[in-house]
């Protein structure tokens, strides 16, 4: 009988009970719906700099919840269900940092799946490699919160067919068929297979798991969550989540408002985060057992002042080191640099977004072992002479309209572009790339998957995309193109002269570009279930660099090589 009164209870406030807020995946439909609603100034944002699923919390006011902006209101888009609540909350200087109740949040059950008739095509889709052929991801959860304690199991399982396709020859680089096109010299350069072997596999990852307690908003957490650092809504420079998970612990303050003590005077929004963890090695890299685990070492700060409201400036660092350094432990301090056992990297932010007319601007700035210079003392002078040495860069705009208001019919158009390509005066240097490493010989990588920018690193991206929402759904279409690698043609021309007629011949139209046309529609038959349908056109010119002459007595490779490649794509998904 006492067993059922519990149960009873439970099902009472879950009945009854249920909050107008809930943390969402990173780039889930909740979640890119929700900062749709932030561009409008109906919910405000829950993060600065640093998103993980536990940090992206919404919270929908009541003012919110009516508003003809909201054109999902009557769709369910995840519920977060209190389940206790105490008659009588206790008050004291600990418990008035903590949520005394106990709160529950079902995730999924969600399924996606996509074909690749040519070539492999994806990204920012955790573990899961879309090559060619038939893939598939499933992901399921909950997540448990209860006085300051937050449990989230959120694991994926994903299914990669991994059919044949051609690949470039690497042997001058790696003893591994499958792995990467090129790196320094003769050296090893990334751990980013072209393919991932030769057989269908499955993958599973513990993706968005993770237990973390915060008081007040001072949080600490272990896990494998997802981070995405900075504005960006698809490449950013440093950290997404298009690779695999590793296990990681963050300590820090989530975003926070300060009054100046006395004064009371609001200065504005801060918020910081550290984080250590632990990256893996492919098994399409090399065959050194001794070399396979990388440390990674996280920082980072943003700040929105009050007297410019809607501006959020942002700093984040990343030092990757040998797990097995002698000097892993001094790497825990943000500000150490001695650039000679580790690759550290940097990358500066701005967002502003103007609610008022539905508009946001971001970029983001990314340095590679901060700046170049011999000696100490010549690093201010190497700033003042090419501040531009490994600088890449994200610029994007955001712009919400009403496109049908009678019919609540709304639109977002976005525009990113991003480029990481090398400083032209590594043409004086040596071969580069911001995503290589001769020490980190696996580079900035997970498990054989980029860490940030899931388009690669040493090319650039331009994408336009225009979202159509409606109250059953939403409609996505977009043009993108992207040079995945431009710098493996650059590291033909490194030392070159003018007279060197091959760089002009065989490479100056070389370049491996994707040119995608592509509409995806999310539409909910029910409120609680949704389903996904989508269609890219993906054309690849010079899939290998590839490029042929118009005919035999031609000198020069004009004529670029294609790979007519289509994506079907097919998801569901349920919420509660």
């Amino acid at each position: 009988m006492k067993r059922f009164l519990i149960i009873a209870t439970i099902l009472y406030f879950a009945t009854f009970a249920i909050a107008a807020f809930s943390q969402e995946a990173l780039k889930s439909t909740e979640e890119e719906y929700y900062d749709f609603l932030s561009l409008q100034g109906l919910v405000e944002r829950p993060t600065l700099g640093y998103r993980t699923l536990s940090d992206s919390e919404w919270n929908l006011t009541e003012e919110a919840k009516t508003a003809d902006g909201h054109v999902w209101k009557n769709n369910s888009l995840g519920s977060k269900w209190t389940v206790f609540e105490p008659s009588q909350k206790a008050d004291n200087f600990f418990t008035r940092g903590i949520d005394q109740s106990i709160k529950v949040k079902v995730y999924g059950p969600e399924w996606y799946n996509s074909y690749n008739t040519a070539a492999p095509y994806g990204q920012n889709d955790g573990a899961l490699w879309q090559g060619k052929g038939y893939n598939s991801s499933f992901t399921a959860g909950a997540r448990l919160e209860a006085y300051g304690l937050e449990a989230t199991f959120k694991p994926q399982l994903s299914f990669s067919q991994n059919r044949e396709f051609d690949l470039m020859d690497n042997s001058a680089y790696y003893s591994n068929k499958y792995a990467y096109i090129w790196g320094y010299g003769n050296d090893i350069g990334v751990d980013a297979p072209q393919r991932f072997g030769d057989k269908a596999f499955f993958t599973y990852d513990w993706g968005d798991t993770e237990i973390r307690y915060t008081w007040h908003n001072l949080t600490a957490g272990l896990g494998t969550q997802a981070i995405w650092l900075g504005p960006a809504w698809l490449n950013p420079v440093l950290h997404s989540n298009n690779a695999p998970s590793y296990p990681k612990f963050d300590i820090g303050l989530r975003k926070t408002s300060i009054h100046l003590p006395w004064l009371g005077w609001y200065v504005g929004d801060v918020e910081g985060r550290m984080w250590i963890g632990c990256l893996s090695e492919s098994d399409y890299f090399d065959d050194d057992e001794d070399n396979n685990l990388n440390m990674i070492n996280g920082l980072s700060l943003s700040y929105a002042p009050s007297f410019l409201p809607g501006l959020t400036l942002g700093a984040n660092k990343i030092c990757l080191s040998k797990w097995n350094s002698k000097n892993a432990v001094k790497y825990l301090n943000p500000l150490y640099d001695v650039n000679d056992n580790e690759d550290q990297k940097l990358s500066l932010t701005a967002d502003w977004i103007f609610p008022k007319v539905g508009f946001e601007v971001y970029g983001e700035l990314g340095i590679d072992d901060y700046v170049d210079g011999w000696h100490k003392n010549q690093k201010l002078l190497s700033v003042i002479r090419h501040p531009s040495h490994t600088m890449t860069y994200t610029f994007g705009l955001k712009k919400a309209i009403s496109i049908y208001e009678p019919k609540k019919l709304h639109g977002e158009i976005i525009f990113e572009w991003n480029n990481t390509e090398m400083s032209q005066d590594f043409q004086f240097e040596w071969t580069y790339n911001f995503g290589f490493h001769h020490i980190i010989t696996q580079g900035y990588t997970n498990k054989g998957q980029w860490l940030g920018s899931g388009s690669g690193y040493g090319g650039n991206s331009q994408i336009l995309a225009f979202n159509v929402i409606y109250s059953k759904g939403n409609t996505f279409l977009f043009i993108w193109r992207n040079n995945p690698d431009d710098n493996y043609i650059y590291s033909k021309a490194v030392t070159t002269s003018a007279s060197d007629k091959e760089v002009d011949y065989r490479w100056y139209n070389a370049h491996k570009t994707n040119f995608n046309i592509g509409v995806a529609t999310n539409y909910f038959f029910t409120p609680n279930l949704s389903l996904q349908g989508g269609f890219v056109y993906n054309l690849i010119l010079n899939s290998q660099y590839n490029p042929s002459k118009m005919n035999e007595e031609a000198l020069w490779y004009r004529v670029p090589s294609k790979i007519h490649n289509f994506q079907f794509s097919l998801g569901a998904k349920k919420s509660f």
